[in-house]
């Protein structure tokens, strides 16, 4: 008998006493085995906007805002007189008004009346910016000492103090692939008439306002699509500057001189081509209106009277201030 004949009868005959060994063990245990089950990582949920985008994006509001308590003095005030998280400071609130230790108060800044031509509607109110958090951590009978919790920004002496107010982010959901020659949906459509921080040129995970509001029956998280109609934000003024004439002379040679078209120009009118140029403007007019262009989508956050805070959550290109949006 050969090597590999001894192999592979030695090998067989051991294979074999092994499945009875096993198959004598559990059935003597009454144990079965049990198959191993590999599960698909299932998707976990996932919040739309987190942090800063979450407790610090602002609102614009029309009522008004309680400006009894706020920020008066700083542990450190001879030496700065700005402030952010961890630094110590005074408020006009303590045991007079049932202030503990351990409380949470939010800090905003009203910044002033909202101005802009993005919007159709009268008085949209004034803009807040959410700076920060503070905590509780000594009372006395008229101030207290509040230590920063969580900053957005650097802190003032003069910012207000608000409520926190429970906020809890949209979930993302399973969104089909963003149509960017989807029709419209004929629901309410408004303007994105500001964003955070001035921005004019933005992006996915970016804060902007829009003019769509509790009177809208806005909710939030809420989908809405960002869109610009066709024929605007074009490179030229006029229309009529799109298209070049139709002769370019001056270039050919005098031997061989061929004819005076230009190649970029766009054609005659008539069947016979013998009427004017056809420029962009004109050719524009026989189209169906309302074609538009799709650009991304925003999920809102928070919701106003007249106005809702909302974030990108997609972008097919670039996003300006003044673009339309329509609820989906």
């Amino acid at each position: 008998m050969n090597f590999q004949k001894f192999f592979n009868k030695f090998f067989g005959l051991n294979l074999l006493a092994l499945l009875f060994l096993s198959a004598n063990f559990f059935a003597q245990t009454g144990r079965q085995p049990r198959p191993t089950v590999i599960l698909d990582n299932a998707r976990k949920e996932m919040s739309v906007a987190g942090g800063n985008n979450l407790y610090c994006a602002g609102y614009v509001q029309t009522a008004s805002i309680n400006t009894a308590n706020k920020i008066v003095g700083a542990e450190n005030e001879q030496e700065q007189n700005i402030y952010a998280q961890g630094d110590n400071l005074y408020i006009n609130v303590g045991a007079n008004k049932g202030v503990k230790v351990g409380d949470m108060f939010a800090v905003v800044r009203p910044r002033g009346q909202v101005q802009t031509r993005w919007t159709r509607k009268n008085d949209l109110g004034f803009y807040v910016q959410e700076v920060g958090a503070l905590e509780i951590i000594k009372v006395k009978p008229e101030v207290s000492v509040a230590r920063v919790k969580n900053s957005c920004d650097n802190l003032l002496l003069g910012d207000l103090l608000q409520p926190i107010e429970p906020r809890m982010s949209p979930v993302s959901r399973m969104r089909p692939m963003l149509d960017v020659f989807g029709e419209p949906t004929g629901k309410a459509s408004g303007r994105i008439f500001m964003a955070r921080d001035g921005r004019e040129l933005l992006g996915r995970e970016q804060i902007v306002y829009i003019d769509l509001g509790a009177e809208d029956r806005v909710n939030v998280g809420d989908y809405l699509t960002v869109y610009r109609p066709l024929g605007k934000g074009n490179l030229f003024v006029n229309d009529e500057d799109e298209s070049v004439s139709a002769r370019d002379e001056g270039f050919q040679s005098d031997e061989y001189r061929g004819g005076r078209f230009s190649n970029q120009a766009a054609r005659k009118s008539g069947e016979q081509a013998r009427g004017k140029v056809v420029t962009t403007e004109e050719a524009k007019k026989d189209r169906p209106q309302g074609l538009r262009k799709i650009v991304g989508e925003v999920v809102i956050l928070n919701v106003k009277e007249k106005t809702a805070t909302a974030i990108i959550t997609r972008a097919a290109q670039e996003i300006h201030t003044g673009d339309m949006v329509e609820m989906q």
